[in-house]
């Protein structure tokens, strides 16, 4: 009789991920893009001061750019600029 139940309990719990998958793998996709032009955004407002640009938060996005950096490389290409606008920091 138990062994029935751990088995049924199993089979509930492979047609629930096989549901959950079903449900969102037409959304996956979209919702990475969102989060990577999120993230872009945020990473704009945070290389600002950097690229010249005059930024209104320096004084909190200052200590986040050290753990930024291992990122931005991908962030530039992706932004469109070949090489790094930042004359001091070479990535490229």
């Amino acid at each position: 009789m138990e062994r029935t139940a751990d088995r049924a309990r199993e089979m509930w719990e492979q047609f629930k991920i096989f549901y959950e998958e079903m449900y969102f793998a037409p959304y996956r996709r979209t919702m990475l893009r969102e989060i990577r032009n999120e993230e872009d955004v945020f990473k704009l407002l945070a290389f600002s001061e950097m690229l010249g640009l005059p930024n209104p938060v320096s004084y909190y996005t200052m200590e986040l750019l050290p753990f930024m950096l291992e990122d931005f490389h991908e962030w530039h290409q992706r932004m469109g600029m070949e090489r790094s606008p930042l004359d001091g920091f070479k990535c490229c």
